[in-house]
């Protein structure tokens, strides 16, 4: 399965940025992306939270591993956690 990655930095009230991955797979709405990465901020409790495209950009396509392919179909998307995101 061929994944799109979208880098995403949000701002949190600390005044720390928190970056992750949405990991969709290829051909998924832009809109859908932004929900789904709304649901990954909910379940931090960062609600109300913008995600738009000055938080969340298309960055590159690439073949997903078995794992991610599961959660993606499981679930529509995979999230990729890199700083800030406890």
């Amino acid at each position: 399965m061929k994944i799109s990655v979208y880098d995403t930095y949000v701002p949190k009230e600390d005044k720390t940025v928190m970056h992750f991955d949405i990991l969709v797979e290829e051909g998924t709405s832009e809109k859908n992306v932004y929900e789904y990465g709304k649901l990954y901020l909910d379940s931090k409790n960062l609600i109300n939270n913008k995600l738009t495209t000055s938080e969340c950009k298309f960055c590159h396509i690439e073949v997903a591993p078995e794992d991610v392919q599961n959660e993606i179909c499981e679930k529509g998307f995979s999230i990729i956690e890199m700083e800030n995101c406890e």
